[in-house]
């Protein structure tokens, strides 16, 4: 029920269905109470409450203490029905762990802020280096937490926290809430260069328009194996982006500030990651919290640290508490049997069989519509890419994450880089500095990209070989990079079929994935969304269900 909130539903250990609020409600990172969440969760099974074993929830702030039928608006858990709450930083630690591939691994969380020192229940065994006492440990909280996890069980090995500081200091980049945090210092720096915290990749897809020398302050330092942030350098940052107009005039200065933020971010985040090794060392890390979602620091963590294999789930921000939540509860409360999670990043409902939905969807479409069922929809998107439109895809279950792989996204080609402009500026409706990223096939990847691993949630950044910059220009950034999702025939089929397809008439087995959505709001849940998304922007065709739909030329 934190910002980002979602709703998890396990049965005999695995995920029927799971959905993040703002899907539902349309408001991008909504949160707090959960009523719809669930009441979505329960009707995909549906089952009612009296088939519900337990509840286990988690919020950033506070532990619940106006009980259970209340949290910023009335809750429909009943009598009877038991509920346990735990903390953030173990929550996001096991959203990561069980549904990794690895049977032992370290855990890393780091996040903004996490629960108050009171409320954490995952101190034991764990070394405090700093323990605040009294009425201040309801003003410190987690910063990062380092945990050692085994088949079903996860254990504290270092937790650090800081103070809130928000009201301590006047200047425009200050954290929003702990004084001492990687993602507080990130958040902090996007709403001073972009005016907002709602979509905080927006500052990474910014930094390599910044010039390497345009600032060199030093934000963090990592003293005994914490970090601190330094706030002399915020007094030289007092001229925040005060509009669209404000920050297309300052661009550059923006740029360089993004620049200096985000190499800061990734050198304490490397440095951290190097500490905490020393403590557990393990070859492989999981790695989650809001923070993680920074694919360029990824890719340095893995390889700059001893960790030799690295896993990031596809919601690591809040929203993916909720299937942190359900499996501590099933491991570490019911103590039910091992289950851990198949990878699949597609946990909502499926549409495909909703004929009167689908159909709907059609209707609100437009009137002036092209509408075929053809006999082979993958070739026939194939060939409607091949000749450069852009293709909305709705099928299956939603992703569960902010990263749209192939179930709710927008498709194109991407050796055509002027639509990388068009799709910022028809579709989007988005600033033209934000980068688009490739979905290539597994086997084809490592030809493309220095990539030696699979990156199927889009979570890692690396370069595209120098041979293929100029021939796949709408997916690689300013600095020669591209945020790649490499799609496997046995996770995916479906994907892997269209790619494969779209490379027998192009040569190349790759294609710009991007959200089914718009800019300022959540990516679609249902076809009639989908639909609408499609009516009201420069979208060439919409594949829905068995459904073809297109714009008369």
């Amino acid at each position: 029920m934190s910002h980002n909130g979602a709703a998890c539903l396990l049965k005999d250990g695995r995920v029927a269905v799971a959905i993040e609020k703002e899907r539902l409600t349309k408001v991008k990172n909504d949160g707090g109470n959960d009523a719809l969440a669930i009441a979505y969760c329960l009707n995909a099974a549906g089952i009612g409450w009296d088939e519900i074993a337990l509840v286990v929830q988690n919020a950033n702030f506070g532990s619940f203490a106006y009980g259970n039928h209340w949290y910023r608006g009335a809750r429909t858990i009943p009598e009877g029905v038991p509920v346990e709450t735990i903390s953030h930083h173990l929550a996001h630690a096991c959203s990561a762990f069980y549904l990794s591939p690895f049977d032992t691994a370290a855990v890393l969380t780091v996040d903004g802020c996490g629960n108050a020192f009171e409320d954490c229940m995952d101190l034991d065994g764990a070394i405090l280096p700093e323990r605040p006492e009294g009425e201040m440990a309801a003003l410190w909280f987690e910063k990062d937490s380092y945990y050692a996890a085994s088949g079903t069980g996860i254990q504290s090995v270092f937790k650090d926290f800081s103070p809130l500081g928000r009201f301590q200091c006047d200047y425009p980049m200050h954290p929003d809430t702990t004084r001492h945090s990687i993602g507080g210092v990130y958040a902090g720096a996007s709403r001073y260069v972009l005016g907002s915290t709602s979509d905080l990749g927006k500052l990474m897809g910014l930094a390599p328009y910044g010039q390497p020398g345009g600032f060199r302050h030093r934000i963090f330092d990592i003293r005994d194996g914490r970090l601190f942030v330094d706030y002399g350098w915020m007094q030289d940052f007092r001229a925040r982006m005060h509009s669209a107009a404000d920050f297309k005039a300052r661009f550059q200065y923006f740029a360089d500030v993004a620049h200096m933020v985000q190499g800061e971010v990734e050198r304490a985040l490397v440095e951290l990651a190097r500490a905490r090794h020393a403590l557990h060392p393990s070859p492989n890390l999981c790695f989650a919290g809001g923070v993680a979602l920074n694919a360029v620091a990824n890719t340095r963590i893995l390889q700059e640290t001893p960790f030799e294999q690295m896993f990031v789930p596809p919601a690591a921000d809040d929203s993916g508490l909720a299937l942190g939540c359900a499996y501590h509860g099933w491991h570490g409360i019911l103590t039910g049997e091992p289950a851990r999670h198949d990878g699949s990043p597609f946990l909502g409902r499926s549409y495909d069989g909703d004929t009167m939905q689908i159909e709907r969807a059609l209707q609100v479409a437009g009137d002036d519509l092209i509408i075929t069922r053809p006999a082979d929809p993958i070739e026939a998107m194939a060939e409607l890419l091949a000749e450069g439109r852009t293709v909305a895809w709705h099928r299956g279950g939603a992703e569960f994450g902010p990263r749209a792989l192939g179930h709710r996204s927008i498709l194109a080609d991407p050796r055509r880089a002027e639509l990388r402009d068009y799709i910022n500026a028809q579709v989007k409706f988005r600033e033209d500095f934000r980068p688009f990223a490739p979905a290539v096939l597994a086997e084809d990847a490592a030809t493309y990209f220095e990539l030696d691993r699979d990156s199927p949630y889009m979570l890692f950044v690396v370069p595209v070989r120098e041979a293929w910059r100029s021939r796949i220009g709408a997916v690689v950034h300013v600095d020669g990079t591209a945020r790649v999702q490499t799609v496997r025939r046995e996770t995916d089929e479906t994907f892997h079929a269209l790619l494969t397809a779209f490379k027998a008439r192009s040569g190349i087995g790759m294609l710009l994935n991007t959200s089914l959505n718009r800019r300022g709001q959540p990516i679609v849940e249902t076809p009639v969304e989908a639909a609408e998304l499609f009516r009201d922007t420069g979208l060439h065709a919409l594949v829905v269900g068995p459904y073809l739909v297109r714009k008369q030329p």
